[in-house]
């Protein structure tokens, strides 16, 4: 049997317009603000289309950040099978409430595979000072973070200085919406099953590749059907399936939705940092921060 956030989209703000007046020099009103806007300021980051995985569900849609700085070979498998269309019309086989939600088998039973040859573990990663890494806490010497919207967990900046290829250690962290690849007991053996995290499951961290983190859809991944059967394998219950998935570069441009994340650079993602250590006081964790998302489109 393969083992195998809540990040909430904002439905967005005003519209800019300069007031036109009329024949009588009355200001005309501004258009009212729409789901379609998306604010062009240095607080959002736009997730590039070639890195959004779009999952058409029979429950709604779930949008991944993919994490090719994070786990590369298995980012180009899930768009290589993506665009192959092989996720289409499979069943969420394995769903635990208070856990994850798992697909990808053509079978339906935790026991298929793709085609391809299975993949290296890539549950640690190398960070370099280039990658777009954010600091929020320092547990232990440690540093725990966000590189774009994916937490992760790293040693310390002092340690580039001190090892041979100036780049330190790094994982990502199983927080919810998190999205990680299944395997069998072998490390090197995760191949096209992956799971979406619904709540934090910190024992996975190290043990399970890490490829992506759910921007968007997080409660549509709380919404699948749990399984009723061992191990939340489904028995007698009717299964949801993903319909229809995507990379967002795929879609015309008319129909693609476009994503936005709250800047881990902006003084606003400071702000959410500081309400969440506020409130979880000395058990605040990096998943305890919910990155703010907008989306239109699509």
């Amino acid at each position: 049997m393969r083992l195998t956030l809540a990040i909430a989209a904002l439905a967005v703000l005003s519209a800019g317009a300069a007031a036109a007046q009329d024949a009588g020099g009355t200001p005309a009103p501004p258009p009212p603000p729409t789901a379609q806007t998306i604010i062009a300021d240095t607080d959002w980051r736009t997730v590039p289309a070639e890195n959004l995985m779009v999952i058409d569900t029979s429950k709604g849609r779930v949008m991944v950040e993919l994490a090719p700085e994070i786990a590369p070979l298995h980012v180009e498998r899930m768009k290589l099978l993506t665009r192959r269309g092989f996720f289409d019309g499979q069943i969420w086989h394995r769903v635990i409430d208070w856990f994850m939600a798992q697909t990808g088998d053509p079978l339906g039973t935790g026991d298929g595979q793709s085609p391809f040859p299975d993949l290296k573990a890539e549950f640690t990663f190398r960070r370099d000072p280039t990658m777009p890494f954010v600091g929020v806490a320092d547990p232990m010497g440690a540093r725990m973070g966000f590189i774009n919207a994916l937490p992760v967990q790293t040693q310390p900046d002092a340690a580039f200085a001190l090892t041979g290829d100036g780049k330190v250690h790094g994982w990502g962290l199983y927080c919810p919406g998190v999205a990680g690849m299944a395997r069998d007991e072998g490390n090197d053996t995760a191949n096209s099953q992956f799971f979406l995290m619904r709540q934090a499951y910190p024992a996975l961290d190290k043990r399970y590749t890490i490829w992506g983190v759910t921007v968007s859809g997080l409660d549509v991944v709380r919404s699948l059907q749990a399984g009723d059967g061992d191990n939340g394998m489904m028995a007698q219950a009717q299964p949801d399936r993903m319909i229809r998935v995507r990379i967002a570069a795929d879609i015309p441009e008319a129909e693609r939705p476009t994503v936005q994340v709250l800047s881990t650079s902006s003084t606003r993602f400071r702000a959410l940092v500081d309400e969440a250590r506020a409130a979880r006081g000395a058990d605040f964790s990096v998943c305890d921060v919910t990155l703010p998302v907008q989306v239109a489109g699509g």
